[in-house]
């Protein structure tokens, strides 16, 4: 695998080489558990499902990563939440296995999606799919690519006819301007990789409506920035990353003409 090129002397391409090196390291472990009992419980409040990779790709990458870089603030969906992190000035914001009813159903598009943000905003990013050993990345000003090769969003620039990825409730008539627009819906389970995938131009745009925890959405967001796409809350706002509860009003990104069209067209934001 071209991983990258040569680091480029930038605090965001060490912190981005640094996510990609950890990311490939969580991919080893998350296969390791997946032949193996998986030790699966539900985490409650409509959280989702845990497992024990999930689990062990977590303190693996933040003692790997907490070593590397200690004055960074540390925020993942499966440790207990610090309020320390809000002080610090960079903060890693780390989803150890995002998809993982796909993880536990065997399939093949759950991800590792590893960010760093500093004061609110993604500078490095990497999104590894271990399954399909295929790994992006992106650093702040440098652009994002898959396998070190430069990516770019489709260049779509009309809505009729758009390739969208997005759940099934977030196509309902009732929440478009003139119902649903013409477009062709599609699906993956990753929020990180539907961002990635976006932002390499298989599809022309990605949406999720719903509240979304930063974790599933950081490092994607700078991929389809760093691409030259777009990417804002459901609601057209900029993406800021390390609020003291970590959601944020949905994401909308893709093809900037089509990322428009479809902020444009929605009745609710």
């Amino acid at each position: 695998m071209r991983v990258a090129e040569a680091a480029l002397p930038t605090e965001a391409a060490a912190d981005r080489d640094l996510l990609c090196e950890a990311a490939l390291e969580a991919g080893r472990l998350a296969r390791f558990h997946a032949r193996r009992d998986l030790k699966v419980r539900d985490k409650g409040d409509g959280q989702g499902p845990v497992t024990a990779a999930d689990l062990a790709v977590d303190r693996m990458l933040r003692e790997t990563l907490t070593a590397a870089r200690p004055d960074y603030g540390w925020l993942s969906e499966e440790s207990p939440d610090d309020p320390a992190r809000l002080s610090s000035r960079r903060v890693f914001v780390v989803d150890p296995i995002d998809g993982t009813r796909a993880f536990i159903a065997g399939e093949t598009s759950w991800a590792h999606s590893l960010a760093v943000v500093e004061d609110g905003v993604p500078v490095a990013a990497a999104i590894y799919l271990p399954m399909k050993d295929r790994l992006y990345a992106a650093a702040l000003g440098q652009g994002a690519t898959r396998e070190g090769w430069p990516i770019a969003p489709s260049g779509r620039a009309v809505l009729d006819g758009a390739e969208v990825l997005g759940a099934k409730p977030a196509f309902r008539d009732e929440i478009w301007r003139g119902g649903v627009p013409a477009v062709r819906r599609r699906w993956v389970s990753s929020l990180a990789f539907r961002l990635a995938l976006a932002a390499e131009g298989r599809f022309d745009a990605m949406l999720t409506l719903r509240d979304t925890w930063e974790w599933d959405i950081a490092a994607g967001t700078l991929l389809v920035t760093e691409a030259g796409g777009a990417a804002t809350t459901r609601a057209g706002d900029a993406l800021r990353f390390n609020n003291p509860a970590p959601k944020l009003a949905g994401v909308v990104a893709g093809t900037r003409a089509v990322q428009g069209a479809l902020l444009t067209r929605l009745a609710h934001r």
